[in-house]
Order: structure tokens, then C-alpha cells, then sequence
């Protein structure tokens, strides 16, 4: 799907994060809430060799993985007007073009219980050549606690996405997304 199809008559759209987007959207937006997407988990399964690693050492970072019993949660982000374009010109480079993912519409469930909407998604997939695949928590924090890119450490990426969840989704369980953590911190704290 292109973001384009999503925007079609349409005079504001919703733009789901579950990543770096949480906490550092880098595009003008109308409002944002915190919620879910069902039947994905969020997984450090896709490599970065921009933002938090490079070629040699590619980092870590989220993407969404199919999953009936499953939900993720994030950031909806309303963009309206010419802030539509913009939002959409910059997060095709940053994800699309740079990162490999790819768009999806999904329902955004808000936290508070209000309406729930269509968001625009960014999805890494299997096919594309950054994709890294499962490992065991302690595999992925060892990579994440070493790598570094353009914009940063990939760790300051992971403690950022956990410090968001347990601020801003206190009572949601992320077992993996804590692991990872937990495995990153421990290496790191073991190289010293």
C-alpha cells in the first residue's frame, strides 16, 4: 500500500509509532494519543546501518511482527492539512527509502478509550535486505549495546522506547522489549 491511498480525500490522517517515533515524531502533527494495534508484537528484528548502526555493525531496532494475540503499543500522530505531505515526504525517506519498511492502514486503538481510527503504519518485512530476524534477548542486547549510527547510540534508542512504555503505559506488558533491556544493560555494565 502506498501512503497515498490513505490519504485519498481524506483531510487528516493518523500516523502510527512504535519505535523512535514515540518520543522524536521530527514532523509537525495536530494531536497525539497514546494506544494500540492489534495482532502484531513489536520486535528488535530489523537492522539499522543509518540512524543506529552502520554497514559494518548494522544496530537494531523495532518492527512489527503478525500475531493474532497480539497488540503494540505506541503513539497515533494526527497530521492535517499541508502537514500531511510533509509528515509523509519525510517518513518516506526516513523509513521507507532508508529503512526498508513498508506502509500498512491499521486500526489505532486510543488508551483512553476514545474512537478508534486508521493509522498509517511503517512495517519492516522479511524480504528486505536490513531485516535481521529473531535472536534470543541476550544476542540482540549484546548487538544493540555496541552499535551506533547517525543519529546515536542504539542503546539510548532501546532505554528511550522502554522509558516510554513504562511512562506512558505503565500497567502494559512488554516482555520482550524489557529483555532486550535487561540483556543490553547487563553487557554493557559487563564491557566496563
Amino acid at each position: 500500500m502506498k501512503p497515498r491511498d490513505v490519504t485519498a480525500a481524506k483531510p487528516s490522517l493518523w500516523i502510527f509509532g512504535y519505535g523512535s517515533l514515540v518520543w522524536k515524531p521530527d514532523f509537525k502533527y495536530k494531536s497525539s494519543r497514546v494506544g494500540f494495534v492489534q495482532g502484531y508484537k513489536r520486535r528488535f528484528w530489523h537492522g539499522d546501518n543509518f540512524h543506529r548502526g552502520n554497514d559494518e555493525l548494522p544496530g537494531r531496532v523495532v518492527t512489527l511482527i503478525e500475531d493474532d494475540d497480539a497488540s503494540t503499543w505506541g503513539v497515533a500522530f494526527e497530521v492535517t492539512g499541508s502537514q500531511v505531505e510533509e509528515s509523509l515526504k519525510y517518513l518516506n525517506v526516513r523509513e521507507a527509502v532508508r529503512g526498508g519498511y513498508v506502509t500498512k492502514a491499521l486500526d489505532f486503538f486510543p488508551g483512553d478509550g476514545q474512537v478508534p481510527v486508521t493509522a498509517l503504519v511503517y512495517i519492516a518485512t522479511v524480504d528486505n535486505p536490513l531485516y535481521l530476524g529473531p535472536a534470543c534477548p541476550e544476542q540482540i542486547g549484546a548487538q544493540i549495546a555496541v552499535c551506533r549510527g547517525k543519529t546515536g547510540h542504539n542503546l539510548e534508542y532501546l532505554l528511550r522506547l522502554a522509558e516510554f512504555m513504562r511512562r506512558s503505559c505503565p500497567l502494559v506488558e512488554d516482555p520482550h522489549l524489557f529483555s532486550v533491556e535487561a540483556a543490553a544493560l547487563a553487557f554493557a555494565l559487563a564491557a566496563q
